[in-house]
């Protein structure tokens, strides 16, 4: 898929799996990636942003006042270097030490790339194509009935109402969810306690033969 670049697979165990916090990255990686792609070939700043969003799919969209601030950062640092590209733009480009300094943290880069790599095989394989599949039938019939009737509020109406019910009802799904999950997590507590209470019948003292 467009958006696996690297060595993503074949990690030892101990990586640190999805995104957390709905972020795509942990604070710090976002120059480790870029830094990766200025070392696949030079590039402007904005092009930088176009080729994280194609390699995640979508599902990720770097905004400049993220991309160009890393970049000034990886010049400061020396690990990139920008030139004029004749039409008054910046062209970034990987020094030496930028590349030294990819080798040098070779672990964290390629666990960032399989974190990667996790995220978008659970978003695009399996179940979620079919998900994605049945929103896209969704959007259609939504904007098929919508667009052919802007003037019919009453349709409009009617479509509104669909949707909203559905959106109820999967909010229902992940309510249900929650509760199975916090019940059996209770459930799984309470078994422990019982398990390691003392036996309230037994003791260390032996019975008195006295008469």
């Amino acid at each position: 898929m467009g958006w696996m670049w690297g060595s993503a697979g074949g990690r030892r165990g101990g990586g640190r799996g999805g995104h957390r916090g709905g972020r795509m990255f942990e604070q710090g990686d976002l120059k480790f990636v870029i830094l990766q792609l200025l070392e696949e070939k030079p590039r402007h700043g904005y092009e930088v942003i176009k080729e994280l969003e194609q390699r995640c799919g979508g599902a990720y969209v770097p905004s400049p006042g993220t991309v160009y601030p890393t970049l000034s950062l990886l010049e400061d640092m020396g690990y990139a270097r920008a030139h004029d590209d004749g039409g008054g733009r910046k062209v970034y480009t990987i020094t030496d030490e930028g590349r030294a300094y990819l080798a040098d943290h070779h672990d964290t880069v390629e666990d960032i790339f399989e974190r990667v790599a996790n995220f978008g095989a659970s978003l695009f394989g399996g179940p979620m194509m079919d998900v994605h599949q049945a929103m896209r039938e969704v959007a259609r019939a939504t904007y098929a009935q919508a667009t052919r009737h802007p003037g019919d509020s009453d349709r409009l109406h009617h479509i509104v109402e669909i949707l909203q019910r559905a959106a109820v009802e999967l909010d229902a799904v992940r309510a249900r969810s929650d509760a199975s999950g916090n019940a059996e997590s209770a459930s799984t507590q309470s078994g422990d306690t019982s398990e390691s209470a003392p036996d309230s019948h037994s003791g260390d003292t032996a019975p008195s033969t006295d008469s």
